[in-house]
């Protein structure tokens, strides 16, 4: 891996040090500001459904000026959207400024199309791991970091976030080389890939099938994530310390995995079979997580499914961009991005819905469902396995 390769892979480190600070506080945010449960989600949601639509924008947007240029825009946004949360008095100003981040919230996918430019086909599983474990260090790092800073007040993780976040725009314009090297054509209306682009796009030749998938991957997964803090507090009677060394353990196992055994597991298996193998274990822990209300027993599944949970995403991205041509690399990642966002949308809203802060035994529901439809994802992955395995995985 060269020296771009490297940098690129900080970026990806810091931006997910800022995304994950806010994790264990959002909710908790919320409820200062009077929101109940639902409206909480929300909140979740509207960042999610403004990067649906605006991602694929960006995406397009690299493939034909390069990647640096919106990689500094989409920094750029998650700044100046986290100094207004934090600084938020109102409900109305905390909703618009998560709309603002997920607005400009499309750098996870440049940051992957760069990635993507700057690795050979036969090292890109390679690559994508080490973006996923810098993804996964960061997620190691911003809990631990958010609970430092909610030690003077809930807002002063946004603007930790926002900080951490400026740092990675100056490290962009500063030192990242642009590295795309074709760029797509002048398109006639470079803001055309709406609602009809995106459905097309899952006609894409190979990488449809795997936008789809993802789809229901990444829904599945939001399903767990929003009822996993409550469950884990509520249920198990655990306070946040807990569930900061939760998250902790998480990324220190994402990090291992992510960088050594998807090497170990690659050389016995296709990306393909890694894929298959990693949804199995994530649908068989989401079911076995709320059978006993046991704090042990709970933390046992965890870890295994902390250990092949961290490698779908890798995998997926991984197919997508070998699947992909050369020049709409920017574009597949964003509209890959772009699914996810919506995912991310529909899941806390489903569980939301599931759940009744009155009835405790329903913070388990979410995690049967997400196992369920797991299960379900996976079989038809195999199914349309043929659709989509390149020759080199």
């Amino acid at each position: 891996m060269n020296r771009n390769f490297w940098i690129i892979a900080l970026i990806a480190f810091i931006n997910s040090l800022s995304f994950t600070i806010l994790i264990p506080i959002i909710y908790l945010y919320g409820k200062r500001f009077g929101l109940s449960d639902f409206q909480t989600s929300l909140l979740f949601s509207i960042y999610s459904i403004a990067q649906f639509f605006a991602t694929p924008v960006i995406g397009k947007l690299s493939d034909r000026f390069g990647r640096k240029p919106l990689l500094i825009i989409s920094l750029a946004g998650t700044v100046i959207a986290n100094l207004l949360a934090g600084t938020a008095t109102t409900a109305i100003v905390l909703f618009l400024a998560r709309l603002l981040d997920g607005i400009t919230g499309g750098n996870a996918s440049v940051a992957q199309a760069m990635i993507s430019d700057v690795t050979s086909s036969e090292n890109r599983a390679q690559g994508f791991g080490i973006f996923g474990a810098a993804l996964s260090v960061g997620f190691v790092l911003g809990p631990a970091t958010s609970l430092l800073a909610q030690q003077i007040s809930l807002g002063a993780a946004f603007l930790v976030s926002g900080a951490v976040a400026l740092v990675a725009l100056l490290i962009t314009i500063f030192f990242v080389p642009e590295s795309l090297q074709t760029r797509a054509e002048k398109a006639h209306n470079i803001f055309d890939l709406g609602l009809g682009n995106l459905i097309r796009g899952l006609f894409m030749p190979k990488v449809g099938v795997l936008l789809i998938i993802n789809f229901f991957i990444g829904t599945t997964f939001t399903i767990f994530t929003y009822a996993f803090q409550p469950y884990f507090i509520n249920v198990l009677s655990q306070n946040n310390q807990s569930l900061t060394m939760m998250f902790l353990l998480f990324g220190v196992l994402g990090v291992i995995m992510q960088t050594w055994g998807i090497s170990i597991l690659k050389r016995k298996f296709s990306v393909v079979n890694i894929l298959f193998l990693a949804l199995f274990i994530r649908s068989l822990s989401f079911v076995l997580m709320p059978v006993l209300p046991i704090v042990i027993y709970f933390v046992a599944v965890s870890i295994l499914f902390s250990l092949f949970n961290s490698l779908v995403q890798p995998t997926i991205n991984t197919l997508i961009s070998l699947n992909a041509k050369p020049q709409d690399q920017g574009t597949a990642m964003g509209l890959n991005a772009s699914y996810l966002s919506i995912a991310n949308g529909v899941g806390p809203v489903i569980a939301g819905m599931l759940i009744h802060q009155s009835n405790p035994q329903t913070y388990g529901y979410p995690l049967y469902l997400a196992g369920t439809l797991t299960f379900i994802v996976l079989f038809l992955a195999i199914l349309a396995r043929k659709r989509y395995t390149p020759k080199v995985a």
